[in-house]
């Protein structure tokens, strides 16, 4: 179960007050100036940023650094740097910890998410022995942390780092890792969860210069899409993915939150505001600071919950039957495009699981109202 936010900000208030070894925040806004959506001013938390690099170095990683830290000063987080120099990358020596912060669960807990920022450890070719971004005791920390309700964000090239550890790519989203990139070029991401607090300032047609990226396999199965490419604007070169091409997403997982945004390879992203508001939108859902647009549920999330619906009597199996049975119907009629009928047989679906007394099969089934709700007309 996620950790509620009650239980993630009482400690961190706390904490951010005494900022120790590689804590940084700059001095912040009026609250007045802070977005109406964001308690983060009256509720401190802290994120840490990881952009330890053993393979290729993305310039931009010291600009996501120092954006995040901005951003923090401005709504009310701090933050922690992990990004040691290697072999391969002179890393942040003046910002980073002196040693990694992924020693066990409990600790990288007082970090209400963590940002990878295109922590490339040169492992696509699969080999478990090749050195990674995370080591199997530091893999196990990360893990405990997620599945306790940690908060995830990858950025660009964070699904080009530990191409050999399964669960590390479903985290990131759908296995969907890095396979290549054409020339860097102009191209138009399509909006399509406008109501996610990560997008709600987003034009429907987003045009940007970028890196954009091809992945192994198309996540949209196991996750909530909130941009496509549209592959008409540009060349996406070998390895198009064709007409449904998911560039950014989300996803509840194992307990946990997970964020992924492919674009932000270019550095002049982060003095981009939208962008920052985008990234921002996707720190504070991952962090639970804020909820909206039917957080990131999706409809096989929701079929899994349905699955055990039979247990417990006659009435609870019918019941069970009836739920699963709307829920195939909005799916499928969501499929279609026609939100408006996907919305209205999912309240349908909700009344009824309020009779199983089921309190997240209730809570998600909201989710998905408000989610298929928010695109009526869009």
């Amino acid at each position: 179960m996620r950790k509620p936010l009650s239980l993630i900000t009482s400690g961190l208030a706390a904490g951010a007050l005494l900022l120790t070894g590689a804590t940084y925040a700059s001095a912040g806004t009026d609250a007045a100036e802070a977005p109406a959506a964001s308690p983060s001013a009256a509720a401190p938390y802290k994120v840490l940023v990881v952009g330890k690099t053993l393979g290729f170095r993305h310039s931009h990683i010291d600009e996501t650094t120092n954006a995040v830290i901005d951003l923090g000063g401005e709504h009310g987080f701090t933050v922690d740097v992990w990004d040691p120099p290697t072999a391969n990358s002179p890393g942040q020596p003046g910002l980073t910890m002196a040693t990694t912060p992924f020693t066990s669960a409990e600790d990288l807990s007082q970090y209400a998410t963590i940002i990878f920022a295109s922590n490339v450890d040169g492992t696509n070719n699969q080999d478990p022995a090749r050195p990674r971004t995370l080591d199997d005791a530091e893999l196990a920390a990360f893990q405990g942390y997620i599945r306790g309700g940690g908060g995830f964000v990858g950025l660009h090239a964070a699904t080009d780092a530990m191409h050999a550890v399964p669960w590390y790519s479903e985290l990131t989203g759908g296995s969907a890792r890095f396979a290549g990139h054409p020339a860097q070029q102009t191209a138009t991401m399509v909006v399509e969860s406008p109501n996610h607090p990560s997008t709600t300032m987003l034009p429907k047609k987003w045009i940007r210069f970028d890196e954009w990226y091809n992945f192994t396999s198309n996540p949209r199965e196991d996750v909530h899409v909130l941009l496509t490419l549209d592959e008409s604007t540009y060349n996406p070169g070998r390895g198009a993915m064709g007409a449904d091409h998911p560039i950014a997403w989300c996803h509840n997982f194992e307990g946990g939150r997970s964020w992924y945004e492919g674009a932000g390879h270019v550095d002049q992203s982060y003095a981009d505001p939208t962008f920052l508001a985008h990234l921002l939108g996707g720190i504070e859902w991952t962090a639970g600071v804020v909820e909206g647009g039917g957080n990131c549920v999706t409809f096989p999330e929701v079929e899994e919950i349905t699955a055990d619906l039979s247990e417990g009597g006659n009435r609870n199996a019918k019941l069970g039957a009836d739920v699963a049975e709307a829920l195939a119907a909005a799916e499928a009629a969501a499929e279609d495009g026609d939100h408006a009928a996907a919305a209205h047989i999912l309240k349908k679906a909700k009344g009824k699981a309020h009779g199983l007394q089921d309190e997240t099969l209730v809570e998600k089934l909201a989710d998905l109202v408000d989610w298929q709700g928010g695109l009526v007309g869009y």
